[in-house]
């Protein structure tokens, strides 16, 4: 990768790429921990951080490294399975935190209630799948892993009077909103769990049969996803990490003294729960890995409204900011929140490095540049990129690994330039830039050029105190 303009994030994504392929590369079925192979911290554990941020790297980069990762989630199968029943579930529930597949953690409402590890496993099948094609695999343990996932969701939760699906009790990706209803994120990565699994079981029947799938259970799995309740407050037109989450009441972020933070330090979680406080990108990663099941102006306005509640206490969100920061029209806040994903452990900004590095955030970086400023989805099967790069940013280089070809990725402030190799002279790859649909060949690069930004409006608020902390280099001349 080649980033210009920030020699000190070209070192960074270096740095925490070579972690990333040191943890995920030699894992060898074993599970890919939080801190890689570098520290102490965290015992060694594996949480959905592998899933959701060092999985999707991978599988863009290296995905024979991630092959191994899911084969090591199904072999963990029976355990999840055997969780699921001890919480009066069916289907399998993956632990929160674990090394050999028991979940390793106390019964406490930020892990036992974050049931959304579950879609994250399903998701990094469907993605490696979706950009390997490697059939064998879905074959062999995906349609299991996606159907005892699936069949988790039908379980946990319920359709109402009106016919509306609800998945309550559970706690999202940010660990200050705990045993909440309808989770935004938790629902929209569980409709498209409900929805795999159902396509991939209509696509092995013979093997779905064997897993005692009829067509009846996946037309419930379908049924589900479709119903599936996504809290909305029409009222100031934001959608609610969970339902009634813009009601609460706000937190003290201006009383607040900086030594306070992190918040989960200094104050009861009783407190934290129910109060408008993010620990880390919850409604904004849904937005990331569901993009499709929002409108452009309506991430922008729910971007903007979760900017003045998230704290960040959590290395996990300012990747995530940065790559909505970028989608919604704001590339200078994007680049400050790379910096701090990318800087995290080599200007050891949370003062923890001594336990090893922080492998989410560092593949985060990649995610940021590559998702942010290059802007890649893969929502509807299709790779779709709108590359626009900040100011202090001259050029962006990557490349990802699509079946069996190589795509190479250049983008300037005014143009960009998509090249293919590892096929022959007929091999294409259709992708959308800005969504117009192009056509890469072997045969020669395809430059298009960026379109002009839209103004996005005012800057976004952080909480008092909160805004990205890395300051920025002066730009010379």
């Amino acid at each position: 990768m080649r980033v210009e303009g920030d020699p000190e994030v070209q070192q960074a994504v270096r740095f925490g790429l070579f972690h990333v392929l040191q943890a995920g590369a030699r894992a060898e079925r074993r599970p890919i921990s939080a801190k890689g192979l570098t520290g102490p911290g965290y015992d060694g554990h594996a949480f959905w951080d592998t899933e959701m941020f060092v999985l999707p790297v991978l599988t863009y980069t290296q995905p024979s490294a991630v092959r191994d990762a899911l084969q090591w989630r199904y072999d963990t199968m029976a355990q999840a399975q055997e969780r699921a029943r001890t919480l009066n579930l069916e289907g399998a529930a993956f632990p929160w935190r674990t090394i050999e597949g028991p979940e390793s953690s106390a019964y406490w409402p930020a892990g036992t209630a974050a049931f959304h590890i579950a879609a994250d496993v399903a998701d990094a099948l469907r993605r490696y799948v979706l950009v390997t094609g490697d059939e064998a695999l879905e074959r062999d343990i995906g349609l299991e892993l996606l159907v005892e996932t699936a069949r988790l969701w039908r379980s946990l939760g319920h359709h109402d009077r009106a016919g509306r699906f609800h998945i309550d009790g559970v706690t999202g990706p940010d660990e200050y909103t705990a045993v909440k209803n309808d989770n935004v994120y938790t629902n929209l990565m569980a409709q498209r769990n409900l929805l795999t699994a159902a396509d991939c079981a209509m696509r092995y029947r013979d093997q779905a049969l064997d897993l005692g799938v009829t067509e009846e259970e996946a037309a419930a799995w379908r049924d589900a996803a479709n119903d599936m309740h996504i809290p909305y407050d029409s009222d100031i037109d934001v959608h609610e990490q969970v339902e009634g989450f813009t009601r609460l009441q706000e937190w003290d972020f201006e009383h607040t003294p900086a030594e306070k933070y992190p918040l989960l330090l200094h104050y009861p979680y009783f407190d934290l729960y129910r109060k408008q406080v993010v620990k880390q990108a919850d409604l904004v990663l849904a937005m990331h890995w569901r993009g499709d099941a929002f409108s452009a102006a309506e991430k922008l306005r729910n971007f903007t409204y979760y900017e003045r509640r998230t704290v960040r206490d959590s290395s996990l969100s300012a990747c995530t900011q940065a790559v909505l920061a970028a989608e919604v029209g704001f590339p200078e806040l994007a680049h400050r929140y790379l910096r701090e994903a990318a800087l995290m452990d080599l200007h050891d900004l949370n003062e923890n490095t001594r336990d090893g590095v922080h492998m989410a955030s560092l593949a985060g970086a990649w995610i940021a540049l590559v998702a942010g400023f290059g802007g890649l989805r893969d929502h509807d099967g299709k790779l779709s990129f709108t590359p626009r790069l900040s100011s202090r940013l001259s050029r962006l280089e990557f490349s990802l690994q699509w079946r069996s070809m190589r795509l190479r990725v250049d983008v300037r402030p005014h143009q960009t330039t998509y090249s293919l190799r590892n096929g022959g002279p007929d091999t294409v790859l259709d992708l959308l830039h800005h969504g117009e649909p192009l056509r890469v060949t072997c045969a020669r690069p395809v430059t298009v050029p960026v379109p002009p930004a839209h103004p996005a409006g005012p800057q976004p608020e952080q909480p008092a105190g909160r805004a990205p902390l890395m300051h920025l280099p002066e730009q010379a001349g």
